[in-house]
């Protein structure tokens, strides 16, 4: 299919990154006791030890991809353990429907843990709040059969952040309308630890969709950053329920009663449409929508895919939520997804709980409770066995982390189905099975990007010892060591290692992290020139050219970021150089100049999620021109008529939420 390049992963350690959403939440009055519980608990505050994916572009060609598919007379199903293992595509093929919204093309956008995320399918997303770090990455993937003889689908990995392993299995069985994946997660830790999981399910969405849930009541979130309790179907005069009435992105998290099996479906004018349902431990259920608004309409044609909604499912009440999850404790449900054809009347009645009967009645024709409930029963009899053949290799991180584990006589992190073999490790793990081998971490060329990084404790008492033996303390075993200092919160010492590490060899690396490290002590000039000096010894890096602009920006040297732009031979045109160029151009009163940029539409590729720099330029320029007319600064009533007189205009306006 056509795609863009994915390009390679950010060498910078991401710093920078905070993984904690949850203080974005402010909790309403509404929202009951029992949810208030774990709110805003176990976000681990950083994206170390992973790297960003965000040297993607917009430059489609014809690629291949691979694709497991699973298939028999009623549906096809087709995965991609490439994305993470997403659920690309669920047919049916009685009539050709497409029960998911299918993404046409593998395009990158920035709103994954690390940047690159894909709309469309089912996303598996383990970890901690946010699309999770392997949503564009690949998983080790291979087949096998059930005792029955139906084949089926195994995926796997080692998540690094949370240091817990993973399986994913799906199966299809014969003349059967419905698909079945069945996660397990481990905790291999001697201690409880926050766990996450949210299944994200993206269907399409029209006028007449309505999604059933078996719930009267939901918490909401739309992006005013507060967290209320609201009704279900009725809030505010509007039915929730209907998404195309809805103009805002919205966040909707179900409060499923306990004692209610949890399902949820999206169905059509016809009462046709998927339904996903679980075992009990998944219970939590969700509606996202982008909105009927020009924001909500831009990103979902930025990201290439026709309008859609997600239906998703998690084990918390909501994705502000973690669970404790005991020490050596395997959690394990099964999730079921399938068609569903119920009476439209039924499902399209005044009467919510009537429409919720006759779909859970339908979900119970397609799979009953005790049938679902029997077949988690039962796959403990070969969820355990070894699958037969590789079919996709996913990492070397947990084949690294099973040796060092070996190496230090701790407890082993696997799970009986599946295996980290040693063949995984390749490049990224060399430097660790170095210091796990020798004691040393080998010091590398200078201008050489790090092949990784590590930041759990163990390792860090690994690299310490490494730091004391002759050889052992050289540029990059000091530039390893305070990145690992900054993702435990010990930033001042961090920054130590940093400067020591310029002083055994000035490289690139760690005169960057000193310039990042400068921007949140209100130093944004010191942090130029520290981003600057590493900008002229990796002039290609574009995120360091990112980086070095805002600092410009944010110390307010407005004529030297014109100056080093107009000088720039790559990158000039990117969209988001083009932004900064426009807001010093704007500081500098350049109120012309900044209205032709923004008339060439300068929609940056890594637009982020919620970033409102476009319409906030365009606002700002219309502000400033009313400034210059008055001959002086407008109070606040005047900026908010201004912004209703002069409307973003559509090609420009990005934001989750109407004016």
């Amino acid at each position: 299919m056509q795609g863009a390049n994915l390009g390679a992963e950010n060498p910078l350690p991401p710093i920078t990154c905070n993984c904690d959403a949850s203080p974005e939440y402010k909790i309403d009055d509404s929202v009951p006791d029992e949810d208030r519980i774990h709110l805003g608990w176990g976000a681990p505050g950083s994206l170390l030890p992973y790297r960003l994916q965000d040297g993607y572009d917009r430059s489609r060609e014809e690629k291949e991809f691979q694709a497991v598919v699973l298939e028999n007379r009623e549906l096809r199903a087709v995965f991609f353990p490439c994305f993470g293992g997403r659920l690309w595509s669920l047919l049916s093929k009685r009539d050709g429907r497409e029960l998911l919204s299918r993404n046409p093309v593998f395009q990158p956008c920035n709103l994954g843990l690390r940047n690159a995320w894909l709309s469309g399918g089912v996303e598996w997303n383990f970890g901690w709040t946010g699309h999770w770090p392997y949503t564009c990455s690949p998983l080790f993937a291979a087949e096998f059969a059930l005792p029955d003889g139906t084949p089926a689908l195994r995926m796997w990995e080692w998540e690094r952040v949370r240091q817990m392993p993973f399986q994913i299995d799906a199966w299809l069985p014969e003349d059967s309308h419905t698909l079945f994946v069945r996660v397990s997660i481990h905790n291999p830790a001697s201690e409880p630890s926050p766990v996450y999981w949210w299944s994200n399910i993206a269907v399409e969405e029209h006028e007449d969709t309505r999604v059933i849930v078996p719930a009267d009541d939901a918490l909401v979130f739309n992006y005013d950053h507060t967290m209320r309790c609201a009704s279900v179907p009725a809030d505010s005069g509007r039915d929730n329920t209907y998404p195309a009435l809805l103009p805002n992105s919205m966040d909707i998290f179900y409060r499923i009663p306990g004692r209610q099996r949890p399902w949820i479906a999206a169905l059509d004018g016809e009462g046709r449409g998927l339904f996903q349902s679980s075992t009990s431990l998944l219970r939590g259920r969700k509606l996202f929508r982008w909105g009927r608004h020009i924001g909500g309409k831009n990103w979902q044609r930025f990201l290439c895919t026709p309008d859609y909604i997600e239906i998703q499912a998690g084990l918390a009440r909501t994705q502000a939520h973690c669970l404790p999850m005991p020490p050596g404790a395997t959690w394990t449900w099964i999730e079921a997804y399938g068609d569903l054809h119920v009476n439209p009347d039924a499902v399209h009645g005044k009467d919510w709980h009537l429409a919720c009967r006759a779909v859970e009645d339908a979900i119970q024709t397609a799979i009953p409770d005790e049938q679902l409930e029997k077949m988690l029963e039962d796959s403990a009899s070969w969820a355990e066995k070894l699958p037969e053949k590789l079919v996709s290799n996913g990492s070397g991180w947990g084949a690294l982390e099973a040796l060092r584990r070996e190496r230090s006589g701790e407890a082993s992190m696997k799970m009986p189905g599946i295996f980290f073999h040693l063949d995984s490790m390749l490049d990224d793990q060399k430097p660790w099975t170095d210091l796990l081998e020798t004691g040393i971490l080998p010091e590398t060329d200078a201008l050489k990007a790090p092949a990784s990084y590590q930041v759990q404790r163990e390792w860090k008492l690994l690299l310490e010892d490494s730091l004391k033996k002759e050889n052992g303390r050289h540029w990059s075993s000091l530039f390893h060591y305070g990145v690992m200092l900054w993702r435990w919160g010990e930033h001042k010492e961090a920054s130590q290692y940093w400067s020591e590490s310029l002083k055994a060899k000035w490289n690139p690396w760690a005169e960057r992290c000193l310039g990042v490290a400068a921007l949140p002590e209100e130093n944004p000039a010191s942090a130029a020139a520290h981003l600057r000096k590493a900008l002229d010894a990796l002039p290609d890096l574009f995120p360091l050219l990112i980086e070095y602009l805002e600092s410009l920006k944010r110390a307010g040297l407005a004529a030297t970021t014109l100056d080093f732009i107009r000088t720039m031979r790559k990158f000039r045109e990117h969209g988001r150089v083009r932004l900064y160029e426009g807001y010093a151009l704007l500081s500098l009163g350049e109120l012309d100049a900044v209205e032709s940029i923004l008339s060439d539409s300068p929609i940056p590729t890594d637009l982020r999620e919620g970033e409102n720099i476009i319409s906030k330029l365009w606002f700002c320029l219309q502000e400033a021109r009313e400034e210059k007319k008055l001959g002086r600064k407008l109070d606040d009533l005047e900026r908010r008529a201004i912004r209703l007189k002069h409307p973003c205009p559509n090609s420009l306006d990005y934001r989750q939420r109407e004016a």
